[in-house]
């Protein structure tokens, strides 16, 4: 074991524009690997987009362009959302282009425990949304509950299939037992149900002619492709040098203090069964966190091209900085349910929080300590201001062990808060007391530091105006519009 943590988004499809709901992911990626970086853990991040799909080439197909045209654009849009979010990922990695992804997925397959891969001849429903063979139990009304509008395709070919059913048993263990930690419980218990009412092998490849000769190829068979989800999901392991038994790959994969996927409820199987079978195949070391997240909505339902209504985060960025964005994603909603967006709901909670709270607070301590001037601090401040912020660390830090991101935020604005009240009562610019506004600029000083992981911009320029000149000279620059009511 060693001190290295991986942290992980999905790699998304590329058959469209990134909505909302990816901005969500990389947002609540983001802050995990921030928290584990302030507890000086060594962070590998990654990001990346799932070129291979089928959804993909249909998409390239409607637009009249070449599969690589059509993946190379739209998978530089997601990783330019990445830097308009400022989410501080350590790799972005393709799977549709780059040589460490495609011999790694060929390795892996060879891989495999060569009894836990056979072909045979199926035929079975087909929903290219999830890119998936569906059973019936899986259906409503004859529908992917993830994509009702999306009719299915009934397919006939041969293909390679996995023993899936082989590890029925070690995946209740592993996951009962905790050694693959699915949070929320409740994510855990369907994961567990699911196995436990038998699972089925699942298809690893396609025909190359369905596939359109896109994607990565089976070794030794030239007319299968790797079933998309087969190739996608090592792509974990590639981005560190799988194929080469590179030292990122020791590190960070085989002897990781913590394996964290932060991925959607809709890919959760994906992720919590087909994964691990393959790894324990394979024989591999196992992720040891799968944080599964809800969906944001519009107006109660999925975010959805067909419908049409896809929210552009783009938009949402450049109109109101991505530090608003950020904080409402990260505060409005439980990271565990959906949560139904609305730019309304947005302006509130932005005006509320962070123009009335804690830009408010920011400038009010700022503006006084500045009049000040410069003054000295050798003193402690006193005993109510440390253990009020003690108190507010140890919440922060549990919460954000739970991936409770909201109720870490909550604990912090009520730091603020605390501010507010202390400053009414003690009337600094009345008094001139500097052992008060020493006191404040501890606390506003302490409210940047917890809030680095979450709205990084802000904190970066509350701390900025605050200097501490020596041992016992402390400065403060007046913080100002930090965040003007919208």
């Amino acid at each position: 074991m060693n001190n290295k943590i991986f942290v992980t988004t999905s790699i998304p499809y590329v058959n469209a524009r990134p909505h909302l709901g990816h901005a969500l992911e990389f947002v609540q990626a983001d802050v995990v690997a921030r928290f584990f970086r302030e507890k000086g853990k060594d962070v590998y991040f990654l990001s990346g987009t799932d070129d291979n799909a089928l959804k993909n080439v249909q998409a390239a197909e409607a637009a009249h362009l070449s599969i690589r045209e059509w993946v190379e654009k739209h998978a530089q849009i997601f990783n330019d959302l990445l830097r308009y979010l400022s989410v501080s990922n350590n790799d972005f990695i393709r799977t549709g282009i780059e040589e460490r992804h495609i011999k790694g997925a060929l390795k892996f397959w060879t891989s495999c425990n060569p009894s836990d891969v056979y072909k045979k001849k199926y035929k079975g429903l087909y929903c290219v949304g999830c890119e998936e063979f569906k059973l019936e139990k899986e259906l409503i009304n004859g529908e992917c509950i993830e994509h009702p509008q999306k009719k299915l395709e009934i397919i006939e070919e041969e293909n390679y299939f996995f023993k899936l059913s082989r590890y029925e048993n070690e995946l209740v263990r592993i996951i009962e037992l905790g050694e693959l930690r699915i949070i929320p419980e409740a994510r855990k218990n369907e994961v567990l149900s699911f196995i436990k009412a038998g699972l089925q092998d699942f298809s690893i490849s396609r025909s190359k002619e369905r596939a359109k000769g896109w994607g990565v190829p089976v070794p030794h068979d030239p007319d299968q492709i790797m079933y998309v989800w087969f190739d996608a999901l090592t792509n974990y392991v590639n981005a560190l040098g799988y194929a080469e038994n590179e030292k990122n790959f020791r590190d960070y994969w085989e002897n990781a203090e913590n394996i964290i996927h932060i991925i959607g409820k809709g890919i959760s199987r994906f992720h919590a069964i087909y994964w691990p079978a393959m790894l324990l195949s394979a024989k591999m070391s196992l992720p040891k966190t799968l944080m599964v997240h809800g969906y944001i909505t519009i107006n109660g339902q999925k975010i959805s091209k067909t419908l049409g209504n896809v929210i552009d985060p783009f938009s949402l960025i450049e109109k109101y900085g991505e530090d608003r964005l950020r904080y409402y994603i990260l505060r409005e909603f439980s990271p565990f349910e959906d949560g139904d967006f609305s730019e309304e709901k947005f302006k509130d909670r932005c005006n509320g929080d962070l123009a009335n709270g804690l830009g408010n607070f920011a400038s009010r301590v700022s503006t006084l300590a500045e009049k000040a001037g410069l003054f000295e601090y050798a003193h402690a401040p006193d005993s109510l201001i440390v253990e009020r912020i003690e108190t507010t660390k140890k919440i922060v830090a549990s919460k954000l062990a739970e991936y409770k991101f909201h109720e870490a935020l909550a604990a912090i604005f009520e730091l603020i808060s605390f501010g507010d009240i202390y400053i009414n009562e003690k009337k600094p610019w009345q008094s001139n007391d500097k052992k008060v506004l020493y006191n404040l600029i501890v606390v506003l000083d302490n409210v940047a530091l917890f809030l680095r992981p979450f709205i990084p911009h802000a904190s970066e320029t509350i701390t900025r105006h605050i200097t501490w000149n020596s041992r016992s000279l402390l400065e403060v620059k007046k913080v100002e519009n930090l965040f003007p009511r919208i």
